[in-house]
């Protein structure tokens, strides 16, 4: 192999075959050992693979690679997430039907992902839009309708007027559709829920033992579930005759500001503000306006705050005397708290925003400490930590005591014969909506008969199969147009019946396809030993867009599942990392459009990049970086990379450039930098082998110091690499390997000039380097493995061995210097006495040369650490 090039496209091919041949990465159920699952966030069939995929899957590959060869049973398996709009949307541009796009995306993206040569057990392969994925989810469902976590109601919800479908609160994005970008309408629709909300308390309290999350998710996750403690507080309302209501009840997290309130706001959804409008048409009118926006939270707060006077007042709880008038404002939701407020402007910056704009008092009663009672708000609201002024009995105290005091208070008045106050716990979380009006989806189970209601389907009925003669000719689900497939016989009564033609949330088929990989083909949904010993997922790898979407559905998913007796845990992922964005720069012409990097030439001259088109020539500018996307045309096609430089190089790059939770900047220098790394390890096997022949026969003495100290550099390098794979470090790991190299190539230079006992040191951590880029690098490393002549593959290679005698440090290098100025360093055993550290280093040429015979005034030691010769 002397003087050959590494050639990846004839090697990978090669042992991705081998692989498939020997079944190297099936997992078995019945397999004693300790089993590990590593998942990655299974891809939507759009058709192509991008760089985010690579990077993303090359991570876990690592994980499940390393974690076999620690002698673990690893489940590392794929699926596509199948269903959605996007293959409707696709179906009908190309008229064709979304299965068969569906089908053939997922065929062309499986190639692609095989040919990254990523350990997967594709025996497990499931894909969510087949019948025998969501027969089963089909049968959860009606178990789930039997414990009563199902339920089916008429609420408001986001409709999106492009796509024609609900969405969920989570799926609403600055007020638009997250898919088609189309600006939500609130609708009023009977809808299938799940009942999240709950579990919102056990959702919350179990963050805390996800300690292997990260921070960040854990705390968006906290914030959507958004518990807070509050008072529920009744408001009299005068004259007690205005309405059929007498009193008006909100909540409150805030009743320490209780003597700052300036206002009530209504819900425009509050009954009472309903009541009202029927009189009032400007009042009717902000009702609809409201109805033409999103329901989602985020939507209403960046919303300019409006509100209508209603005509009524309220008594001030604890000024004598005193009203408050009584607004609909379009910041208050229905379904959260009570669907009222009190506004207190000085310290809500809603609040503040809607008294400005309404011209209401701003009263502040909480000062910061160093203030004095003077003390004003402006333009933004005084939400910090401070002492109560202005309110009366509770001048003085701290917000935390005021709050118990006001509490209290209220707790022994009454209001319509009631407690005018009581303590409350309300949680933001929603209860999920799962009904979509869309044919490309998993249907919902679910019969309505005139005579015996809504009843499920039986299961000895499932699955429900969408039909395939489906037309998209006329807006709107695909499934209500259907000649025939919604009509069926009651299974009670025999009457003619309807099928539920809405479909379920694309996310419901992702909130539990990682329990189905446990055991894909079982003839129930789960097998619950099964699922037990495999989950929950021990590293599970995604982007953090996923923290309140898929994340928080799993975990609810979870609970219910063993609620209804399919798994036996409430935490579907131990482990979870979200990794950074893959970014490009970006490059336009000189008319403005996006160019892509594979149509550019870019040259250095100096410190400065120009770029030019490849076939036209024109200048082209170079723009900012950004995350790769279709858009703005900075993508590069893996395709094309692996063509070009092979998959172990993009793995490589991918694993090498950043820490693995940043984003990483592709750059066509550094993929070429990764390439020649390839080739290095490739010389650097093939001098080892020639080195090794030529020694043979030659006898062999024991370790001298520097075969001994390669071999330390090879142990604590085994050593550290695992460590970095097992923290995720990947680039860290990359970064102990190239150290590593460069030691055996400097060694490999020392035994090619005097071949001795150093070429067995040479030859095992060229042996450990071959193991410690296989889970990076696989192709790369089986084939130099097959070249140092190793039995078997080294993908079934255990993890090398540590000798813990190498990791220990028993030698010091100390710097010496003369009169404060460096001039060398001695090696030396660690705590060596001072005395024989000032013999060695007076024995050194360089310091006898600067002495020139004469004694030193004085001699420093620091133990271990340096040499100061004073002369």
């Amino acid at each position: 192999m002397s003087g050959e090039r590494y050639n990846p496209r004839e090697m990978e091919p090669k042992w991705q075959k081998v692989w498939d041949e020997n079944q190297s990465f099936v997992s078995s159920n019945d397999d004693k050992r300790e089993p590990y699952y590593v998942l990655e966030m299974f891809p939507y069939p759009s058709g192509r693979i991008h760089m985010g995929h690579v990077r993303n899957y090359s991570m876990g590959d690592v994980v499940a690679r390393y974690q076999r060869a620690r002698g673990k049973n690893v489940l590392h398996p794929m699926g596509w997430d199948a269903f959605g709009l996007p293959a409707e949307n696709a179906a009908i541009e190309r008229k064709t039907h979304p299965g068969t796009w569906t089908r053939a995306n997922i065929a062309a993206m499986k190639a692609q992902l095989k040919s990254m040569g990523l350990a997967i057990d594709w025996t497990r392969e499931i894909a969510t839009c087949e019948p025998e994925y969501y027969r089963h989810q089909q049968s959860m469902f009606i178990d789930m309708m039997a414990a009563g976590l199902v339920t089916r109601k008429q609420s408001k919800v986001n409709w999106d007027p492009v796509d024609m479908t609900v969405l969920a609160n989570e799926q609403v994005i600055d007020g638009r559709g997250w898919r088609s970008g189309a600006v939500v309408e609130q609708r009023e629709l009977t809808q299938w829920f799940f009942k999240i909300s709950d579990f919102a308390e056990d959702l919350l309290t179990g963050l805390d033992g996800l300690t292997d999350w990260p921070e960040k998710v854990r705390t968006m996750q906290r914030n959507w579930i958004g518990k807070s403690e509050g008072l529920r507080l009744l408001f009299e309302l005068v004259p007690a005759n205005a309405t059929a209501a007498t009193s008006i009840d909100v909540f409150t997290t805030r009743p320490d500001t209780i003597f700052g309130a300036s206002f009530i706001a209504l819900s425009p959804d509050h009954p009472l503000t309903a009541e009202l409008a029927g009189g009032n048409a400007e009042l009717a009118e902000f009702i609809a306006e409201f109805r033409r926006q999103g329901t989602a939270t985020e939507t209403l707060e960046k919303a300019e705050k409006k509100g209508v006077f209603t005509g009524l007042h309220v008594k001030h709880p604890v000024l004598e005397g005193q009203t408050l008038p009584v607004y609909a404002a379009n910041f208050v939701l229905m379904d959260y708290g009570t669907g009222a407020i009190f506004g207190c402007p000085a310290h809500d910056q809603r609040d503040l925003d809607f008294a400005r704009k309404y011209d209401l008092p701003v009263l502040p009663v909480v000062r910061p400490a160093d203030a004095d009672a003077g003390f004003v708000v402006g333009d933004e609201a005084f939400t910090d930590d401070g002492v109560i002024f202005n309110s009366g009995f509770l001048d003085g105290l701290a917000i935390a005591e005021a709050k118990k005091a006001a509490a209290a208070h209220f707790a022994g008045r009454t209001v319509d014969g009631q407690p005018q106050g009581k303590v409350e716990v309300n949680y933001r979380l929603r209860d999920w909506g799962v009904s979509r009006q869309r044919y490309w989806g998993c249907p919902i189970p679910v019969i309505h008969c005139e005579v015996c209601g809504t009843i499920p389907v039986p299961k000895k009925d499932l699955p429900v199969v969408l039909p395939e003669d489906v037309s998209f000719d006329k807006p709107g689900n695909a499934l209500d147009h259907h000649p025939t497939w919604k009509h069926v016989d009651c299974p009670q009564c025999g009457a003619p019946a309807r099928r539920e033609t809405d479909t379920m949330d694309t996310f419901v088929d992702s909130s539990w396809y990682y329990a189905r990989f446990t055991a894909p083909q079982a003839e129930t949904p789960t097998v619950p030993d099964i699922a037990n010993r495999w989950l929950p997922v021990d590293q599970y790898i995604g982007g953090v867009e996923h923290a309140i979407l898929h994340l928080l559905y799993s975990r609810y998913f979870t609970r219910a599942m063993k609620a209804t007796g399919h798994v036996g845990l409430d935490e579907p992922f131990k482990g979870l990392f979200t990794q950074g964005m893959v970014t490009h720069e970006t490059y336009k012409s000189p008319a403005g459009e996006w160019v892509a990097p594979a149509d550019i030439v870019v040259e250095t001259f100096g410190e400065g990049r120009r770029a030019t088109h490849l076939t036209s020539g024109e200048p082209i500018s170079i723009g900012s970086i950004e995350k790769m996307s279709k858009s703005k045309k900075n993508v590069v096609d893996p395709d094309e990379i692996v063509a070009t430089y092979g998959a172990d190089t993009a793995r490589w790059f991918m694993l090498s450039d950043s820490p693995p939770e940043r984003d990483v900047q592709w750059t066509e220098a550094g993929v070429e930098g990764a390439s020649r790394f390839q080739q290095r390890v490739w010389r650097l096997v093939g001098e080892t082998i020639a080195l090794t022949e030529q020694s043979a026969g030659t006898v062999r003495g024991s370790d001298d110091s520097e075969a001994l100290a390669l071999r330390r550099i090879v142990h604590r390098a085994v050593h550290q690499v695992g460590g970095d794979i097992e923290g995720l470090r990947f680039n860290r790991a990359v970064a102990q390997i190239y150290e590593l190299t460069n030691a055996l190539v400097r060694s490999a230079g020392l035994v090619a000039a005097a071949p001795d006992s150093r070429v067995d040191a040479l030859a095992e951590g060229v042996e450990r380097l071959i193991q410690l880029i296989a889970p990076m690098m696989p192709h790369l490393a089986e084939t130099c493995w097959e070249a140092l002549g190793k039995p078997g593959l080294v993908a079934d290679a255990p993890w090398p061995e540590v000798d813990p005698a190498l990791l220990v440090d028993d030698s010091v290098t100390m710097p010496i210097q003369i009169n404060g100025k460096r001039r060398g360093e001695i090696t030396v055993a660690k705590g060596l006495p001072a005395a024989e550290v000032e013999t060695l280093v007076l024995s050194l040429d360089e310091i006898v040369r600067i002495l020139d015979g004469k004694a030193p005034k004085k001699i420093v030691i620091v133990p271990d650490r340096i040499v100061n010769v004073v002369v």
